[in-house]
């Protein structure tokens, strides 16, 4: 069993910035994605970035050139640094890490654009 614990999230107007963090735990294994989806009222979840163990990087197309993803491996720990932020990134963002064919998911963390 992982266990992830977000932090970061929150209410900040169209244009500004925010960090999510993210931290596992548990049953870890050194071969992982760990990354970010986002779910907003009525739409299905969606990737926002991963990043692979071995250095490989996904972006959703609609936060490219706002998002950056990094981690580090020795900690577990993944964090999402979002600038120009838009009120339609505006969801709940759920941490995830995948070892081999099981993925594990955060409790979510709110965040909130306003226009």
């Amino acid at each position: 069993q992982v266990h992830l614990v977000e932090s970061g999230g929150g209410l900040v107007q169209s244009g500004g910035s925010l960090r999510l963090s993210c931290a596992a735990s548990g049953s870890i294994v050194s071969i992982n994605v760990m990354g970010w989806y986002r779910q907003a009222p009525g739409k299905q979840r969606e990737l926002v970035a991963d990043i692979a163990s071995w250095g490989f990087i996904r972006y959703g197309e609609s936060v490219k050139g706002r998002f950056t993803i990094s981690g580090d491996s020795t900690e577990n720990t993944v964090e999402l640094q979002m600038n120009g932020l838009k009120p339609e990134d505006t969801a709940v963002y759920y941490c995830s890490r995948r070892q081999g064919d099981r993925t594990w998911w955060g409790q979510g963390t709110q965040v909130t654009v306003s226009s």
